[in-house]
């Protein structure tokens, strides 16, 4: 005989301490109406009890090095090819003038993400790091991915734990989760044939917080994923946390369609909706147990749409960016700043408390 669970039965649960199942928060997704409401709610209380009432945020600036990249992600409407307009590639003076910039702007992170360039090894990267350091050496920089240590072990020949314990020592303190997409191969062969296989991101990710490098944890969704994908890929987030716990915040990334290749083809759809990102924020929160964190990205959704995050299970509003390259040319707009001031606006008005961060969530 099925018993059929309700769905504040499951809340009741969770919010008791229980863990949400796979099903559960298959149910959840697919949860509609003030239903949804009914979810925001119960990962908000999860989220005031895990992580307090503080909104956190960091100065952080990105550098995107360059936009040329040898693979050609469905998703991407960023890199370059070669013989393409636009073409940049920044050399070391022109990184370090980046940095100058940020140290003016009273900057504690550098965040460091590029196209895969056909030249790089595994010393372009370090290259870049040691740059940074040089520079700035009280600046945190939180750069790479497992698809960059991949690219880098196999263009140098070497293994990817060389490969970071080289980055580690030119000067990287913490990396980006990003690459995992969606962690579902069958999903990966359409939108990003080309990176690793979800095996080796976890592998890489693995390897990572063995060598204490702490890693963010990223989904991109609201392409041609389906709800149960979006459950194996939080279960095998959980499960690396499980073992590791050198995940330090887990960040849901919401499809940008409008000049990507993925969406001009007719191959995924225009985004998620409000629904489904208020649902990812909060089932994210419920299901990821051993998280403390939860960044919202007013980057991808916006800042009114963050801000109904921040009641559904977020806690930090991510950076004040200062150069936004990604989701821009993906047709995302208003992404390169955000003043901490507007930060504050956002926080008060929900009656909470705006506080700056470090990159690991120490508060400053």
């Amino acid at each position: 005989m099925t018993v059929v669970r309700t769905l504040s039965a499951v809340l009741d649960e969770v919010k008791g301490g229980s863990r949400l199942s796979g099903k559960d928060a298959l149910m959840l997704f697919k949860t509609s109406g003030r239903q949804v409401w009914e979810i925001a709610e119960a990962a908000d209380e999860v989220r005031e009890e895990r992580a307090g009432n503080a909104v956190t945020y960091v100065r952080n600036q990105n550098i995107n090095v360059t936009n040329l990249c040898v693979n050609a992600c469905g998703f991407c409407g960023f890199s370059k090819k070669p013989g393409d307009e636009g073409i940049y590639f920044h050399d070391r003076a022109a990184i370090q003038k980046k940095v100058s910039l940020a140290k003016e702007r009273r900057v504690t992170e550098i965040c460091t993400v590029s196209g895969l360039h056909p030249d790089f090894t595994a010393q372009s990267y370090t290259d870049v790091y040691r740059w940074i350091h040089e520079s700035a050496p009280e600046i945190h920089i939180h750069a790479s991915n497992p698809m960059e240590v991949a690219y880098a072990a196999k263009k140098s020949r070497m293994s990817t734990v060389e490969v970071l314990e080289a980055m580690k020592e030119a000067g990287l303190d913490s990396m980006c989760g990003t690459a995992a997409e969606i962690l579902v191969d069958d999903v990966r062969q359409k939108i990003c044939k080309e990176k690793i296989p979800t095996k080796e991101w976890v592998r890489i990710i693995t390897e990572a917080h063995g060598l204490g490098i702490k890693t963010t944890a990223t989904i991109m969704y609201g392409h041609c994923e389906t709800d149960r994908d979006r459950v194996k890929h939080l279960g095998i987030l959980r499960d690396i946390q499980d073992e590791t716990s050198g995940f330090t915040e887990f960040v849901p990334l919401s499809f940008i369609h409008m000049n990507t290749p993925l969406f001009q083809k007719g191959n995924a759809r225009a985004g998620a909706t409000g629904r489904e990102d208020l649902l990812m924020v909060a089932v994210g929160r419920l299901f990821l147990d051993n998280f403390r964190n939860i960044q919202v990205s007013w980057v991808k959704e916006g800042i009114k749409m963050a801000q109904l995050s921040l009641i559904a299970g977020a806690n930090d509003l991510g950076g004040t960016v200062y150069e936004e390259s990604i989701s821009k040319g993906a047709g995302a707009t208003n992404t390169d700043y955000l003043d901490p001031e507007e930060m504050r606006r956002v926080a008060e008005d929900l009656g909470r408390t705006l506080r700056r961060r470090t990159t690991l969530y120490e508060l400053v």
